[in-house]
């Protein structure tokens, strides 16, 4: 199995202070490819700045090294083109791929909560989750943007680490399925990833095509849609938050006609 260069692993946004491994019924080596695919998949669907750019030529020999594998293969489709492509090119795609169109946004708990309060309590169950774990996202990201479930996924390994992204199977497939629909070479960034996941019920195609024909769900009239999160701590981009209210302002005494002289 290749190791990534040491350039790439400074590419990660996220820092580990200290990760649990949970045992699995997968050998060592097993765990360590399944950990690579994974924490390839997450560098592959950050925002390609300078130095995601700049790595493209050892990213692409990382993955011509993999065993041949469907994730692999998926994998490779997108590095020929990742590499071939202008930098300014790929910047413009990502942002219309991930940040313009609701149906692959990479923040997996909108899919499953839509623009409820339930969201806010995921998301905060999920940064527990990490802080349970030992692990330190930094704060540079919300913890349910794809690249970061993926990163703990790796970190921790099947069972506990990858149990984020059994739980979000069906937004998986809805941002695979926009992204096919874009005809959008990430659509094989997803794919690998969905290569390593069980593969989707009846019940999970049915409330994908339900996702795509009704989109998340919608809070009730009159709720709080992130409930005590009001603070924008896990507020989505682009989500309006109220200003904490200002503290009560001491008024003084308004003056008197009537002049008091000495006693």
């Amino acid at each position: 199995m290749s190791p990534l260069p040491a350039t790439i692993p400074a590419l990660v946004r996220t820092r580990v202070r200290a990760a649990v491994r949970r045992p699995a019924r997968l050998t060592p080596a097993e765990t360590a490819g399944r950990a690579l695919i994974l924490r390839l998949v997450s560098l592959l669907l950050q925002y390609p700045d300078s130095e995601l750019t700049a790595a493209r030529t050892e990213l692409t020999t990382v993955v011509a090294a993999l065993p041949a594998t469907p994730a692999a293969e998926h994998l490779a489709r997108f590095t020929d083109w990742f590499a071939a492509e202008d930098p300014e090119a790929l910047e413009r795609h990502y942002v219309e791929m991930f940040d313009l169109r609701r149906k692959s946004s990479l923040y997996l708990t909108y899919y499953l909560h839509g623009d409820t309060r339930r969201r806010g309590l995921a998301l905060l169950t999920l940064n527990q989750r990490y802080k349970a774990a030992g692990w330190d996202t930094d704060g540079g990201e919300l913890p349910d943007h794809l690249p970061v479930v993926l990163e703990f996924a790796a970190l921790v390994g099947p069972g506990g680490g990858e149990a984020p992204l059994r739980q979000h199977r069906r937004g998986l497939e809805l941002i695979h399925q926009a992204l096919t629909d874009a005809d959008s070479p990430y659509r094989h960034v997803v794919a690998a990833l969905l290569t390593l996941l069980p593969p989707p019920t009846e019940a999970d195609r049915a409330a994908v095509a339900q996702l795509v024909a009704e989109g998340p769900p919608n809070e009730e009239v009159g709720l709080d849609p992130y409930g005590t999160y009001g603070d924008g701590e896990f507020a989505p981009p682009g989500t309006f938050v109220p200003p904490v209210p200002a503290p009560p302002t001491c008024v003084p005494p308004a003056p008197t006609s009537r002049t008091e002289g000495p006693r």
